[in-house]
């Protein structure tokens, strides 16, 4: 399975987020997307990695994008997840059933483990993969790094 790539059109997906409301990738259009997927809620690295998203959330705003978490968990997990985190605004995604299909349409999932590598995806106004990067497991993704990115 090979990942997403820069240029390609992003699949569309439909999705509950932590509280329960469906999140279609197409509703943001015009607007950049961070797609930051984490393999499993309540975890350290995932943890900080969500956390980022929420502690950025003007500097996302300023740079015209919406940041969106994606796990295979199911929602009610990710919003328990959320209220422990203090997560009030950021998205948190259940790629849960179908199971990890999402990270399936961009090629990120780990079918050993059954869930998606740790990467970030950022897509411009029309849906098209500006930027990927995976990261090892147990690496905490550069937020600094994302940002600059979308500030090119």
């Amino acid at each position: 399975m090979k990942p997403i790539a820069v240029g390609d059109l992003a699949p569309d997906f439909a999705l509950k987020d932590n509280r329960g409301e469906l999140i279609e990738l197409k509703a943001y259009r015009g607007k950049k997307v961070l797609l930051s997927f984490h393999p499993l809620a309540w975890t350290k690295v995932c943890a900080d990695q969500m956390k980022a998203l929420e502690d950025h959330l003007a500097d996302f705003e300023a740079l015209n994008t919406v940041p969106l978490g994606l796990s295979v968990d199911a929602y009610p997990s990710k919003n328990a997840w959320a209220k422990e985190l203090q997560i009030a605004t950021v998205k948190l995604l259940a790629d849960f059933w179908p199971h990890g299909k999402a990270a399936m349409d961009y090629g990120l999932f780990r079918e050993v483990e059954g869930f998606s590598q740790r990467a970030n995806v950022i897509l411009d106004e029309n849906g098209k993969v500006l930027w990927v990067k995976i990261y090892d497991i147990p690496q905490l993704p550069d937020i600094d790094e994302v940002l600059a990115v979308l500030g090119k």
